[in-house]
């Protein structure tokens, strides 16, 4: 064998690996495969995992994620019922059921994902304004409001009551989905599911809500340290009055003993001095002196008549 039959021999089975190549490719376990013609879909799509044939050069294979797939859509501002403007975040899931309406319709998954954009962001739009804020942001109808224990039964201040509500947020979003499952469902396409992940104020009105927020919590509190107030100044009434009546009782009770003693006294002094008539002079002269010393000082000046019962002791003297 010469040297250039050995050369086609070569090529020859060069090409033959090449085309051998062009014609195999494999479907993985999580893709579904659209075989195309110059450009147009050839057969039935490929679902099964494996190893499959086609012509080489003139049909090239366009893989399809069939594992269940996210969609995130950016949050927009939309206006609810009540005219509050609102920041909405959502998300989605979905997953491609006819590969082969698909790729005719879309193409690739940036394709889908656009579309998606369109049919969800407008159908949440349409949700959103024809309910109420509270019905957006309650998860059910029944469930009823935590309520602060202090302000059960006020009747003067009606604080942070809800209005009542029809649906929640969770039949809003099966509204939304049932509206948007139709629509895409020409492209091939299941939608999953659908929830909200984030509801916020815009940003504009923010700060007004969060002003009312902060004024409720501060007319409770005004309510509260009040209330407060006036429970304090009674327990201090109560408190001196029951101090008045505690110090009253008591000098009452000293009164009281202060004369059944100064009675006793009185008599054990009579007993004492009323024995003789020594004895009574004695007692008069002992009075007579003691009151000298409570009277008089050392600058003491006194105007005294001579039948005074003090002048008596020193008349004698």
């Amino acid at each position: 064998m010469n040297q250039a039959t050995r050369m086609l021999l070569l090529l020859l089975v060069a090409g033959g690996l090449y085309v051998g190549g062009s014609s195999i490719y494999t479907v993985s376990e999580v893709e579904q495969v659209i075989v195309t013609q110059f450009g147009k879909p050839v057969g039935e799509p490929v679902t099964n995992a494996g190893l499959k044939l086609k012509l080489p050069f003139i049909q090239h294979i366009n893989p399809i994620d069939k594992r269940i797939l996210e969609w995130d859509g950016a949050p927009s501002d939309m206006p609810t019922k009540d005219k509050l403007y609102i920041s909405v975040d959502l998300f989605a899931r979905w997953k491609v059921t006819d590969p082969l309406q698909y790729f005719l319709r879309l193409r690739d998954e940036r394709s889908a994902q656009s579309r998606l954009d369109d049919i969800l962001g407008s159908e949440t739009r349409n949700a959103v304004a024809k309910h109420e804020l509270i019905e957006l942001i309650r998860t059910t109808k029944d469930r009823v409001p935590l309520r602060d224990a202090l302000l059960a039964g006020e009747v003067e201040i009606d604080v942070g009551a809800l209005v009542p509500i029809t649906k929640g947020r969770k039949l809003v979003e099966q509204e939304i989905f049932d509206a948007a499952a139709s629509k895409v469902s020409v492209f091939g396409i299941e939608l999953l599911d659908i929830r909200f992940k984030r509801i916020n104020y815009n940003e504009s009105v923010r700060p007004k809500i969060y002003d009312r927020m902060i004024s409720e919590r501060r007319q409770i509190a005004e309510r509260f340290l009040s209330e407060g107030n006036g429970e304090a100044a009674r327990i201090r009434g109560n408190r001196v009055r029951d101090l008045d009546k505690i110090q009253s009782e008591a000098y009452r009770e000293v009164e009281e003993i202060r004369g059944v003693a100064d009675a006793m006294a009185t008599a054990i002094y009579a007993g004492a001095y009323n024995q003789s008539r020594q004895a009574v002079s004695l007692y008069e002269f002992t009075r007579t002196m003691e009151a000298y010393r409570t009277i008089i000082s050392e600058n003491t000046t006194m105007v005294l008549t001579t039948d005074s019962d003090l002048f008596k002791f020193l008349k004698e003297m």
